[in-house]
């Protein structure tokens, strides 16, 4: 298999160099995944305009996506990556593990939103009707299924770098979902 590297800052095109050094102001770091989307001199300014678009889901809901496709798509990076922003935007662990196995026993509608993902992201884009039905019934609209649509893509195209790529998680790893049911 091949070997993939994360390039450093002075590595990389002037332009994603800026990009880096507002990472940096802002997280304190650069992810190693975002520090991987530099190889290419346009991607991570799009993939960062795409992550904060305007759009009908607010924060928590966004991460609800995230972590079920992340599951799905079995992406150790994004899990670990999406544990944390999770924890930030008021989520207990043991709601993101919940939320990782496709429920959210405690909101009706966010748990409305971990099932439709959990479906649309395993049966590639063909969510089962009774998942869109509960989605629709819970008060998403067809402008949230668009919004929703973005979100998976973004963290799709993250989970399958990562998968292919496999550089260093450089957050705290995210339990595997059997060894925190135990």
């Amino acid at each position: 298999m091949a070997t993939f590297n994360v390039p450093t800052r002075e590595e990389v095109s002037e332009n994603n160099q800026a990009i880096f050094d507002k990472l940096q102001g802002m997280l304190g770091m650069v992810p190693n995944l975002y520090a991987f989307y530099a190889h290419s001199e346009n991607a991570l300014g799009d993939i960062l305009g795409l992550q904060n678009r305007k759009t009908s889901l607010n924060n928590k809901e966004k991460e609800v996506v995230n972590l079920v496709t992340s599951q799905v798509n079995g992406c150790r990076y994004c899990q670990s990556a999406h544990t944390a922003v999770g924890k930030m935007n008021g989520f207990t662990d043991d709601q993101i593990l919940e939320i990782r196995s496709g429920r959210a026993s405690f909101n009706e509608k966010l748990d409305a939103l971990a099932r439709f993902t959990q479906s649309w992201v395993e049966n590639r884009g063909r969510a089962s009707e009774a998942s869109v039905n509960a989605l629709l019934e819970s008060g998403y609209s067809q402008e949230s299924l668009v919004d929703i649509a973005l979100v998976i893509a973004d963290k799709t195209v993250s989970n399958f770098i990562h998968n292919l790529a496999q550089f260093e998680i450089d957050f705290p790893v995210a339990p595997e979902l059997e060894a925190a049911a135990v």
